[in-house]
């Protein structure tokens, strides 16, 4: 992808823990330097950058002097404490030397889910590079939970793109790009659709800072693009990567981004909000909300899990289980198991009351 091009205006750039920090959990002062470096060159041209930068919890590892990275919460979110200082200063120190301020921004998915912070996440975020400023942005560690984590910075980068509506994702890794036979074969160039077979090629992580690996930059690729966002993978040990990225020569994975991109609403609906229950389709709901782009009535439910009030955001799945759609429904769960399987005449006969027929009326539906 050639980001000379007139519509390229906002790139967000993620870097992975092993691209920044050694196995002991000290920090690689030459890759900062050298990223600072490029980043400053993406400037100079005009583009906005947003930096995802991971290696806290490993640096903390390494300034605690502790033998490896932990496995209990509460001593991973005191490594996070004491690294994200760490990390924050290696980044002022390398863009101050181009004159470019670091403004570090600290994310739980629960910044993000709820429609008011959502929106105040973004303002924040556009505002700072309104300002002139790189936010460099990493998740909270030190307070984050199971229950409000990203589970990666790939996708958390994936999720600020599409919060931002950047123009690229560049994650850099220790890896080269996306590559045939478990990594060691060809490097695939293009990627126009991540399909089942390009997630068959996908494979995790051994190594012990880091936490994703190629399955989460898939599922990362996949938000964004979704999202209208093209993703380029590439290695952080290139010196001059992102600079070939802008003249079109970069060596790693570009996945285009998708035809039917989603609105900001859907978005929000598809990949930020937690869902929190389900509803089970026969067949032919199915067919209509995949092929017929049609709103979910009581009459194509067959079960209802879990507990949610109305207007919640909730996953439809298929007859065997798998996830298809997720949306916002107009029913709470008690409701939905009173009229389930009922067609739209007999739900009108019964309860005349009731103005509205959808569960999940098509605008609030998102195909996943």
């Amino acid at each position: 992808m050639d980001l000379k091009q007139a519509t390229t205006r906002r790139v967000v750039v993620k870097v992975g823990t092993h691209s920044l920090t050694n196995g002991d959990g000290t920090l690689q002062g030459d890759r900062f330097a050298q990223l600072a470096n490029q980043l400053a060159a993406l400037r100079m041209k005009g583009i906005e950058v947003v930096l995802i930068s991971s290696g806290a919890i490993a640096m903390g590892v390494g300034e605690l002097h502790l033998k490896k990275r932990p496995s209990d919460l509460p001593t991973l979110q005191a490594c996070a404490a004491v690294g994200q200082s760490r990390l924050m200063n290696a980044w002022r120190e390398a863009m101050g030397g181009h004159h470019l301020l670091a403004a570090q921004v600290l994310l739980t998915r629960e910044d993000i889910r709820g429609r008011r912070r959502h929106l105040a996440a973004r303002e924040t975020l556009q505002r700072l590079l309104s300002l002139g400023t790189i936010p460099v942005v990493n998740e909270n560690d030190t307070i984050s939970t199971d229950e409000i984590k990203f589970g990666d910075n790939d996708v958390l980068s994936a999720l600020v793109a599409s919060l931002l509506k950047a123009d690229l994702l560049v994650i850099l890794s220790t890896i080269p790009g996306l590559m045939r036979d478990g990594g060691k074969g060809d490097l695939i160039p293009l990627v126009r659709e991540i399909d089942d077979s390009i997630r068959a090629l996908a494979g995790g992580t051994e190594n012990p800072h880091a936490t994703g690996g190629m399955v989460t930059k898939l599922e990362a690729a996949d938000i964004a693009t979704r999202s209208g966002c093209g993703v380029f993978i590439g290695s952080a040990a290139n010196p001059t990567i992102l600079t070939q990225i802008v003249s079109g020569e970069a060596h790693g994975t570009f996945f285009l981004p998708t035809a039917d991109t989603l609105g900001a609403r859907k978005r929000w609906i598809a990949f930020f909000e937690k869902s929190t229950g389900s509803l089970v389709l026969d067949p032919g709901a199915v067919k209509a909300i995949l092929e017929g782009n049609r709103s979910l009535l009581a009459a194509g439910i067959t079960a209802c899990e879990g507990s949610f009030p109305a207007s919640a955001v909730i996953d439809l799945r298929d007859p065997a289980g798998a996830l298809i759609a997720r949306g916002i429904t107009a029913y709470d769960a008690a409701t939905i198991r009173q009229f389930k399987g009922m067609d739209s005449s007999r739900l009108r006969e019964a309860h005349p009351e009731r103005s509205r027929l959808e569960v999940i009326h098509r605008d609030n539906l998102v195909v996943l």
